[in-house]
């Protein structure tokens, strides 16, 4: 089920036919050290992340991470959406993509239009995102998209410290 369409390209909710791309992204070694392990090895634990965590957003919100692919070739290169965390107040954008579709803009170009669809469809009034306080790429991202820095939070209390970045609509 496509959701968004920018200029290179599509986004669509994630469904268990996409286990093999979610085994890789999430064991990429910059998934695990600037989002964490999420400990997803084989395809039982993919369908098993995918169905607990973006399938159950889409049913509980109405949002999610979305599959991120090239338009014109439909490879899948990324992951970006909305997420709503028990331990947030406001929803927050998050995106990761592989190795080779870094530093390409198309980060950028799925968080701009995550947030705009957001605040349309949604009617969110906040989006948050959140990072490492080493993770320069995405802070770069955060920014360009318009959310700036507030705090130093912890997620949990057995967790470094992150960067909380928030933009306001009017």
């Amino acid at each position: 089920m496509k959701i968004l369409e920018t200029e290179r390209l599509k986004l669509r909710r994630i469904t268990t036919y996409d286990s093999p791309f979610i085994i890789e992204l999430l064991n990429d070694p910059s998934f695990i050290k600037n989002i964490g392990d999420k400990k997803v090895r084989s395809e039982e634990d993919a369908h098993k992340y995918i169905l607990n965590g973006p399938v159950l957003s889409y049913e509980k919100h109405g949002f999610g991470l979305y599959l991120v692919e090239l338009k014109n070739s439909g490879t899948p290169i990324g992951i970006c959406g909305l997420i709503k965390r028990d331990n947030l107040d406001d929803v927050d954008v998050g995106f990761a993509f592989l190795s080779d579709y870094r530093c390409k803009g198309y980060a950028f170009e799925s968080a701009s239009a995550v947030v705009e669809y957001g605040r349309k469809n949604f009617g969110l009034k906040r989006v948050l995102g959140i990072t490492t306080p080493e993770n320069i790429p995405s802070i770069n991202v955060l920014q360009k998209i318009g959310l700036t820095f507030e705090t130093m939070i912890k997620m949990t209390d057995d967790e470094p410290e992150i960067k909380l970045f928030a933009v306001n609509f009017d």
